[in-house]
């Protein structure tokens, strides 16, 4: 049938045999949210949309049309189980990965994530130090070791010397000059070393093979605070980079011009020198030596060894989020939150099973540790020791077990009616929602623990400040307090209020592992714009990217609806779907090229070729193709309207790619089971019920599997009509 995707079978209201049921029924009131059902040329597919002004998150939109219920969840941490499926199909609590010959586990593949490999296949890069082919110590040279006519050829080097000329006393600027293409990476390293030493305030820009000058900004800005002559001595002593060297600014006894040349360096420059003040002959002046580790050294064979250790747990949390908990691991162990790796986040209330690496860390070293993790509320089992990290996005999906309490159906409930009519009515509610979504499916929204539910500022809308590379407007969204002056809010509106970093450093909880790397870098870099762009860079990459990712998702959970809203639920003109023999879904929809993607012919729509089923959005970035139907206006709309027409989705000073992905419209449960039952009397704690629902309210068990990325509220919201 055209467009069609199987119904299952219709629970007529009818027909219902269950004792109490028609009684129950007439005697129910109205439901004031009426579902309102949409047809599509006659097709017998539906969208039931749901409008709700408090629906911020997720827009109130699902793909089927039966009544649901009420009920809540997370009553008891134990109430929500997430358990991660491996590559295999494993569940990563009930079997350790199988090994292959070399150590690694079977899940370890080689083949590196879209986003890693676009990653490091960046196009350009900037050479701010002595190029990588050139790691030898070396005197500084003289002038007349670099000459520009001969490494460039005398045409470019007057070009390049008329270009230094445009720049002289004008304002920053951007314009750049190519210096044509060098294929010998030798050949390379002499043409920057040259320019930056002839022209300290250039910046040498690297598009293989390709170089290209343009003014360096940090050099305009310490011009600005001493003279043009100290300027360039101090970035030629920066570009050489020998070992042991120092270099000393002339005399200057303004303690607070001297405070602000101390912060200049300390945030441009700090990983690489240190500044002190020192007094001689009655004058001060500010020396700056090169940090011991400015220079990568050699390394021992053995601290090689150690720096390649990497070992595999299966980490179970309780009421954790999972960054909360690789920085304490990180902490006890004496390694850096990114020395951890994982395939996905988990739900913080919820007990969550997932595979981890660590690198650095020796088997025997992390189970020495396992006492103490335990008392965090963390539990490490099958330690191994594999051959290389994870990587975000390996993985199969997740399985759920989850109990949904105190059920009872929409509207008013009937005081009047027996326990057994209540029962009997509920048990019709369940079987029918819950069957429905078996075979049919879910809208597969982005739920909202991908932005931060509850919280005052969500992660959306600080990924858009970082989209749009405004780090300052980006941080003060991340340090909006909540409502109440709970220890974390309050460090974060004692930042905000004073500017202090270090003060605020000092109130923020030391669980909150991200508001204090970002406070330590401020205090250290300073709260202007450089500073707050260290700060953001002071995360793991992984959590860098998680706000632009909340506002990508944000972007695409508004794209579904109006798709389905205007669109109707059949694979129409311009839709994109997957370029696959048997259509069959990816495992991984991230790592799926466009040329995969097939965009639906007129002849296609008419014959019912796709279901909806089949039908993907894209997530936006850069690599992907969007819609070739009314969808694909949306998308330029939706960004025009945040100012992000013309955005490339990389964010270059927080060394960040956005290359998008394709995610499928509706979403389909695996291996879906249920059981309602009466519940027993509750254990105290968890869950606002009333004392006289307490001993008859039935509850619901759920297991069931979600591809990789999808979200088991939504599926809940699904089956029960409402937000869980």
């Amino acid at each position: 049938m055209k467009g069609a995707w199987p119904w299952s079978r219709e629970l007529r209201r009818g027909n219902r045999s269950e004792p109490g049921v028609k009684s129950w029924e007439e005697r129910r009131n109205t439901r004031s949210a009426v579902l309102e059902k949409q047809r599509n040329d006659g097709s017998p597919d539906e969208v039931t949309m749901k409008q709700d002004s408090d629906a911020v998150n997720v827009p109130a939109c699902f793909i089927s049309s039966h009544e649901g219920f009420l009920g809540s969840i997370k009553n008891f941490i134990r109430d929500f189980v997430v358990t991660e499926i491996d590559l295999n199909g494993q569940q990563v609590n009930k079997a350790a990965a199988t090994q292959t010959p070399g150590g690694a586990s079977s899940y370890n593949n080689n083949e590196p994530t879209a986003e890693f490999k676009q990653n490091n296949q960046s196009s350009v890069s900037f050479d701010t130090d002595v190029p990588a082919d050139c790691e030898v110590d070396f005197a500084p040279p003289s002038p007349g070791n670099f000459d520009l006519g001969v490494i460039l050829g005398q045409s470019v080097s007057d070009e390049l010397e008329q270009f230094v000329l445009t720049l002289k006393d004008e304002k920053p600027t951007r314009q750049e000059l190519s210096l044509g293409s060098f294929t010998d990476k030798h050949h390379r390293a002499n043409v920057h070393r040259a320019v930056r030493h002839r022209f300290p305030f250039l910046m040498t820009v690297t598009i293989q093979p390709e170089i290209r000058v343009r003014e360096d900004p940090d050099y305009r800005e310490l011009s600005q605070l001493v003279t043009e002559d100290e300027a360039e001595d101090f970035f030629r002593f920066i570009d050489a980079k020998v070992r042991g060297s120092s270099y000393t600014f002339g005399p200057d006894d303004n303690k607070e011009h001297r405070t602000a040349v101390h912060h200049f360096l300390s945030r441009r420059f700090g990983k690489l020198v240190e500044t002190k003040s020192f007094s001689d002959q009655g004058s001060t002046a500010i020396s700056v030596r090169l940090r011991e580790r400015g220079r990568p050294k050699k390394r021992s064979a053995e601290e090689r060894k150690e720096e390649e250790v990497y070992t595999a747990f299966t980490l179970c949390k309780e009421n954790l989020e999972t960054l909360e908990a690789i920085s304490y691991m990180a902490a006890a162990l004496g390694v850096l939150p990114s020395d951890f790796t994982y395939a996905g986040i988990k739900d913080k209330r919820a007990i969550t099973y997932q595979s981890m690496v660590v690198r650095k860390v020796s088997p025997q070293r992390l189970k020495e540790k396992t006492g103490e993790f335990e008392k965090r509320g963390m539990r490490l089992s099958q330690i191994r020791s594999v051959s290389e990290p994870l990587r975000l996005g390996r993985l199969q999906g997740n399985h759920f077990d989850l109990v949904v309490r105190d059920l009872r159906p929409h509207g008013a409930s009937d005081t009047h009616a027996s326990g057994a009519d209540r029962q009997a009515c509920l048990a019709v509610l369940v079987k029918e929602a819950v069957e429905n979504v078996k075979v049919r499916g879910f809208v597969n929204y982005y739920g909202p623990q991908r932005f931060g539910s509850g919280q005052s500022v969500q992660s959306d809308r600080v990924g858009l400040a970082l989209l749009k590379e405004d780090m300052v407007s980006a941080l003060h969204l991340f340090f909006t307090p909540e409502e109440g002056d709970d220890p974390q809010s309050h460090a974060k509106r004692h930042f905000l209020q004073t500017d202090n970093a270090k003060e605020s450093l000092a109130l923020m909880p030391l669980s909150k592992a991200r508001e204090r790397l970002m406070l330590r870098a401020l205090n250290r870099y300073g709260t202007g714009a450089d500073g707050c762009a260290q700060a953001w860079l002071s995360l793991p990459h992984s959590m860098r990217v998680f706000y632009p990712h909340a506002y990508c998702s944000r972007v695409w959970n508004e794209a579904v609806a109006h798709r389905l809203a205007t669109l109707g639920h059949s694979a129409r003109r311009g839709d994109l779907v997957w370029m696959q023999e048997g259509n069959n879904k990816p495992e991984d929809t991230a790592e799926t090229s466009s040329a995969q993607i097939h965009v639906v012919t007129d002849q296609e729509e008419q014959g019912g070729v796709y279901t909806l089923g089949q039908v993907l959005l894209p997530m936006p970035g850069n690599t992907v193709k969007y819609p070739e139907n009314a969808m694909g206006t949306w998308y330029q709309e939706r960004l025009a309207r945040d100012g992000l027409e013309d955005c490339r989705f990389r964010v270059g000073s927080l060394k960040l790619n956005l290359p998008g992905c394709y995610r499928p419209l509706l979403a389909l449960p695996h291996n879906l089971s249920y059981q309602l039952q009466r519940a027993a009397c509750r254990e105290g704690g968890g869950g606002a019920v009333s004392g006289e629902r307490k001993q008859d309210s039935p509850t619901l068990t759920l297991n069931f599997d979600l591809d990789s990325s999808c979200y088991a509220t939504i599926c809940l919201r699904e089956i029960m009509k409402c937000d869980p």
